[in-house]
C-alpha cells in the first residue's frame, strides 16, 4: 500500500538548506526532510512525551478541563469570564 505524500510549507531559507543538503547527499528533498523530522523527534522524544503526559493529567473528562487546557485559563479565570454552563443547562439550549 502506497503512503500518500503531504506537502509542507517552509520558508525560503529552510527550503534552500533542504535543497543543498539533498543535492550534496544525493538524496531527494523528501528523504532529507523525512530523516530530519524523524531525527528531531527521536532527539526530543522525552520532551514530547512529557508534554503529552502533562496534557493528559489536566483532562478529567469534563468540559471545564478541556476548555482550561485549550485556553490556558484556570478554573478561577473561567469563572471570572462567566464560567461554563452545567450539563443540564446545555440541554435547554437547543
Amino acid at each position: 500500500m502506497a503512503v500518500a505524500a503531504t506537502p509542507i510549507k517552509v520558508d525560503k531559507t529552510t527550503d534552500d538548506l533542504i535543497s543543498h543538503a539533498a543535492h550534496f547527499l544525493e538524496r531527494s528533498k523528501k528523504d532529507v526532510v523525512d530523516a530530519a523530522v524523524r531525527e528531531y523527534i527521536e532527539n526530543h522524544r522525552d520532551e514530547i512525551n512529557a508534554g503529552v503526559r502533562a496534557a493528559l493529567q489536566q483532562l478529567d473528562g469534563s468540559t471545564a478541563s478541556a476548555v482550561s487546557l485549550l485556553t490556558g485559563f484556570d478554573a478561577n479565570k473561567l469563572g471570572e469570564l462567566g464560567g461554563l454552563k452545567k450539563p443540564a443547562d446545555l440541554s435547554s439550549c437547543g
